[in-house]
């Protein structure tokens, strides 16, 4: 990992301590799983779940012999992630041994890439916050790489008593490890790069981003020092699995970290593991450093060439990325909170647009954010599984401004597609819900309540912000189904409020 200090710090990053400020210095190396039918170097199977050492090849298990052969796809697709990192390609790159022991790695050595990787440095910019008064801060996190390598098989310690078990479906499975420059200072950064770059390979499909199935998980190194000093000795915390654990992971080894230098200690470079159930750090092992995997080229392997045409064919083809889309949506009128919002997961950003086809972008904003992901938090459901379609939510949008329904009856409209279904105008009309525009009628309702109660209209004469009761009182009447801006201007013509 690159050891340049590219940020300038500043006072509201600092950790406070007993003998005066801290900074904490961050760096991630985020190990994703390529999205690919075979793993790297086999034509095994790479789906999840499968039962123990079911998609293992001779190649897998390392059975004398075997030999590696490159899989094409996943060459395509950590190309067209290093293009969404903006980052350097490089033609020619070189895959090489990592040499340790693991039970769970059958050729006693990983097949990674070390001095030429495929992708090389690129950034992402991501957005923090936000502060007190409500403002996010964009802030660019550098990319000091991106290599491919094939991954481990997993031990499982909780089968027998006196015996650990092997799976080696994960063994060769593809992985992309994406190399972020010690650019973070605070564990609020890291997981807002974490989620930035999570979304940018669901964008890209590169990667399913699942971190709870392991397809993407994270080694978070943190050192501290005093602000602008020298860097401090590093522990790296392995495999840290959630966002939120990313984040408690940094806030306790930083604070570790502090307490012991503060005591007159040091810090030993080591390897930790993040206990989530305590919240804590605990030390694994000593940290290796490149020259302890003894790296060499693999002689299976020859270097990997591509030439500007392959790179091109697929910068052709990417999507329309996260900061681009956000971009386009905060031109259509759309804050740029609102628009990082629906930009998060593609899947909301695909789900806002067939909503806003035709509309007003910030009605369909309002009631995508407000309404429809308010629900499915509140009832633990993905936007791939909501009960309301897009035509659904807009046909609803499209009753309000025809003046059918009032905001009012739009939320409870919203509830019956929700829970039952059904095509919003046919259940409407159905149910009698449009909304009262007959100025005959609403006068009436008008008259009866100001009728009933001379007093408030004596004291609405006096103070004339009470005239709102009359229209709550009418809009009860007659269950919310009257223009509300009908009852309004009727309401303060009766009362002689008008101005």
């Amino acid at each position: 990992m690159s050891l340049v200090d590219t940020r300038i710090p500043e006072p509201k990053r600092f950790i406070p301590g007993a003998t005066g400020d801290w900074e904490v210095i961050i760096g991630m190396e985020v190990h994703a799983q390529v999205i690919s039918n075979s793993k790297l170097f086999s034509g095994a199977a790479t789906e999840f779940g499968a039962e123990p050492n079911n998609n293992v090849s001779l190649v897998d298990a390392a059975m004398p012999g075997m030999l590696p052969v490159i899989n094409v796809e996943c060459v395509r697709q950590a190309v067209r992630t290093g293009l969404g990192l903006k980052a350097e390609i490089n033609n020619r790159s070189i895959f090489d041994r990592k040499n340790y022991f693991f039970p769970d790695l059958p050729q006693g050595y990983q097949i990674s890439q070390f001095k030429d990787p495929i992708v090389g440095e690129g950034k992402i910019i991501i957005s923090v916050g936000p502060d007190k008064q409500g403002n996010f801060e964009d802030v660019e996190i550098g990319i000091e790489r991106l290599h491919l390598e094939q991954d481990a098989g997993k031990s499982m310690h909780d089968q027998h008593p006196t015996m650990s078990y092997i799976d080696l479906n994960r063994s060769g499975v593809a992985l992309m490890e994406i190399v972020s420059k010690p650019d973070l200072r605070s564990s609020d950064e890291a997981k807002a790069y974490m989620t930035k770059l999570r979304s940018i390979v669901r964008y890209l499909g590169t990667c399913d981003g699942n971190m709870d199935e392991g397809s993407m998980r994270a080694d978070v190194n943190v050192s501290v020092r005093k602000p602008g000093g020298e860097f401090g000795t590093r522990c790296e915390i392995k495999n840290v699995n959630s966002i939120r654990f990313i984040g408690q992971a940094i806030e306790y080894e930083a604070r570790r970290q502090i307490a012991i230098l503060e005591d007159g200690g040091t810090i030993d470079q080591e390897t930790r593991l993040f206990d989530a159930a305590k919240g804590e750090t605990r030390a694994m092992r000593s940290k290796e450093d490149a020259h302890d995997y003894r790296y060499f080229p693999d002689p299976d392997l020859l270097p990997l060439e591509f030439d500007d045409a392959f790179v091109a064919e697929l910068a052709k083809d990417l999507p329309e990325l996260p900061d681009e889309k956000k971009d386009r949506f905060v031109s259509l009128g759309l804050s740029a909170y609102d628009a990082s919002i629906l930009v998060s997961e593609r899947a909301i950003a695909d789900y806002f647009e067939k909503v806003a086809d035709g509309r007003d972008a910030k009605a369909a904003a309002n009631w995508v954010i407000n309404d429809l992901l308010g629900a499915l938090n509140k009832a633990g459901l993905s936007i791939d599984e909501t009960p309301v379609d897009p035509g659904q939510l807009g046909g609803i949008i499209d009753l309000i401004k025809s003046g059918d329904i009032s905001g009012k009856i739009a939320k409870d409209l919203f509830e019956i597609v929700w829970n039952e279904g059904g095509e919003p105008a046919a259940i409407v009309e159905a149910r009698g819900m449009k909304q009262v525009t007959d100025t005959g009628a609403i006068e009436k309702a008008v008259d009866e309540i100001i009728a009933a109660n001379p007093d408030k209209v004596e004291q609405a004469k006096a103070k004339p912000t009470l005239a709102g009761w009359f229209v709550g009182q009418v809009m009860k009447a007659t269950q919310g189904k009257a223009n509300p801006q009908a009852v309004q201007a009727l309401v303060k013509q009766k009362l002689g409020l008008e101005e």
